[in-house]
């Protein structure tokens, strides 16, 4: 079976990207296809890119408070291109307040700092394999 390919963003004008880095290199450790598309992307660029790479699950990570705004376009985006199959997620310093609208908005699962690495990893994995099948 082919590895879970996953993209991961940092939407918006967010400069920080340690967290993403992290998520990412656990992921790919753990045995999946990793795209990191860099700081400062827009969600139209994350739309783009997800889709000329075939991936199956989109990690977005902000830390600048823009996460109401960017997270739910890149969903929108996603369904715009026929590709609203691919499975979003999110991360980052996102209040509680705030988590609800973001899953309302399609985001599948928010991870605050403080989550596990393991439990991210197995929760992309079960997110992943359930979605294929």
């Amino acid at each position: 079976m082919a590895p879970i390919r996953v993209l991961m963003a940092k939407p918006g004008l967010d400069g920080h990207d340690r967290g993403a880095k992290v998520v990412s290199r656990a992921l790919r450790d753990a045995g999946m296809e990793v795209i990191y598309t860099g700081l400062r992307q827009s969600p139209e660029q994350i739309v783009l890119a997800a889709i000329q790479e075939d991936v199956d699950i989109i990690g977005l990570s902000c830390l600048s408070g823009a996460h109401n705004s960017l997270f739910p376009k890149v969903v929108d985006g996603l369904k715009a291109k026929g590709a609203g199959e691919i499975v979003v997620f999110g991360g980052g310093v996102i209040p509680e307040a705030d988590i609800p609208g973001l899953l309302a908005s399609g985001i599948a699962a928010v991870f605050t700092p403080g989550t596990s690495l393991e439990e991210i990893v197995s929760w992309v994995r079960k997110r992943v394999k359930n979605h294929h099948e």
